[in-house]
């Protein structure tokens, strides 16, 4: 009956925890997104990456940057690190058992003393009891962490599939603004060799030809700079790959580029489901919190069981025979003084917690902001690119009119000349906020936690599987 009353008492004690229970940090989010004047329960967030981003060879690079790119790489290493600590954690629950074998020679130096040898064995067995959850705790925290580092692995999908969606829309709008000043080039150099052979000619004006040829120069040289730009571009694009620097395969024009004219931002209350970036900060406090926990415990004593079988024998053959011998006993050790350690790393592991809760609100406020700013940029975006395309056309027309005044002999020269250097802005300002504005796109599909709801199979193998599909022409306005 003692035996029995004691071994209740230990169960009943294992079953106390110290140590603080997680909760959720009290959190206000927003009833809409800054300008969202209609918030809606869908996001674009929900829509798997290769649905937002539809040009085929985009989709190629995308893939090949999941697969390859080291940050992804670095990522899924972490992970088994994470997986591995965890498992080290877990080990503590199981009783710790080892073995030992030896041989031992005894050999004397007067005849009258027989020599000996001994053989021995021992297994050895020694388990931490948890009386106080200081095991439970720890396991807590490493499964927090791991859970983290999934969190920052799909973080780095997130990052690198945007990254990689805004540097491709970059180097298409470079590609853009070099196709616009090729062609003004051109304009301005047939301009050139015209006034330079009425010059020769004794027909044309000097200071015409002068301008013409600083306009032409001018073009030139963006264009050198242009070409420059697109290949840091490209190399950019290649380490995003992870591979070697090389030239890009290039799919739709930017101005043809999937673009919807309204997106759905979802409501913020979901927001910190979404971004893994959120979920990975709020695992990190669960962690810390579990820390808090573990540090208590060591305030306690620690109660371990321990046993010991083994033999020992002259002869081998009669090892597990004879000289058999075994123990059992338990131990009970606690601390009573440590200069002020223990109460120290409690302060400390409280101190990292009230950190990572703060870091925590603050991350989350930042997200809301993130969202907002890149769903108003993305509204005001198409506004401009509307305007623009006004200025474009207006420009054009006013080419159109200069030249035909000239070659009516009613204006000279600077007319045209003024009226195409300031087409050449405005063609490459229309380009500039069409970017801006996939820019936002990208921008917003991040800030939402984009592709939440795929498992992380399907970020490479659902988008396979998907094929190339068809792109649509450009719905932005």
């Amino acid at each position: 009956m003692h035996r029995l009353a004691g071994v209740a008492v230990l169960l009943t004690l294992a079953g106390c925890t110290v140590g603080p229970k997680y909760k959720r940090p009290v959190l206000q989010p927003p009833d809409k997104y800054y300008t969202d004047t209609a918030p809606q329960a869908t996001s674009i967030a929900d829509l798997p990456w290769w649905e937002l981003f539809r040009d085929p060879v985009l989709r190629n690079l995308i893939l090949e940057a999941l697969k390859n790119n080291y940050d992804v790489n670095i990522a899924a290493a972490r992970v088994e690190q994470a997986r591995a600590q965890a498992g080290v954690a877990r080990s503590l629950y199981f009783p710790q058992i080892g073995y030992g074998a030896g041989v031992t020679t005894e050999k004397y130096p007067t005849p009258l003393i027989r020599n000996n040898t001994y053989y021995s064995y021992a297994a050895s067995l020694s388990w931490e009891i948890d009386l106080w959850g200081r095991i439970r705790k720890l396991n807590e925290q490493q499964r927090a962490l791991f859970f983290a580092s999934l969190e920052a692995q799909r973080g780095v999908w997130l990052s690198l599939v945007s990254d990689v969606a805004q540097a491709y829309f970059e180097l298409r709008a470079l590609d853009a603004s070099l196709t616009i000043a090729r062609q003004t080039g051109q304009s301005f150099q047939e301009s050139f060799d015209l006034f330079n052979k009425k010059l020769e000619g004794g027909a044309g004006s000097a200071l015409e030809t002068s301008r013409a040829e600083g306009a032409l120069a001018n073009v030139q040289a963006q264009i050198s700079d242009l070409e420059r730009l697109i290949t840091a571009k490209e190399n950019q694009i290649s380490l995003l790959l992870g591979k070697n620097p090389g030239p890009i395969a290039r799919g739709v024009p930017l101005s043809a580029q999937y673009d919807p004219s309204e997106v759905p931002a979802g409501l913020p209350s979901t927001l910190l489901e979404r971004r893994p970036d959120v979920r990975q900060a709020e695992q990190q406090l669960v962690a810390a919190n579990a820390a808090v926990g573990v540090a208590k415990a060591d305030f306690f004593p620690v109660l371990n069981l321990t046993g010991l079988l083994g033999g020992v024998s002259p002869q081998l053959s009669q090892l597990v025979d004879s000289g058999k011998l075994w123990s059992a006993g338990a131990g009970l050790t606690g601390p009573l003084f440590t200069g002020g350690r223990l109460k120290n790393q409690y302060k400390l592991t409280r101190a990292q917690r009230d950190e990572f809760e703060r870091s925590y609100q603050q991350l989350l406020t930042q997200a809301f902001g993130e969202v907002s700013s890149a769903l108003v940029s993305h509204q005001k975006l198409a506004h401009a690119i509307t305007e623009e395309k006004r200025s474009v056309t207006a420009y054009q027309q006013a080419v159109h009119l200069a030249n035909t005044r000239y070659d009516n002999g009613l204006s000279s020269y600077f007319e045209v000349l003024d009226a195409k250097l300031q087409l050449y802005p405005a063609e490459n300002a229309l380009v500039q906020f069409d970017l801006q504005r996939k820019i936002a796109l990208v921008a917003l599909y991040k800030a939402l936690g984009g592709g939440w709801k795929l498992n992380d199979l399907d970020w490479i193998k659902s988008a396979t599987a998907a094929g190339p599909g068809t792109v649509p022409t450009s719905t932005s306005p």
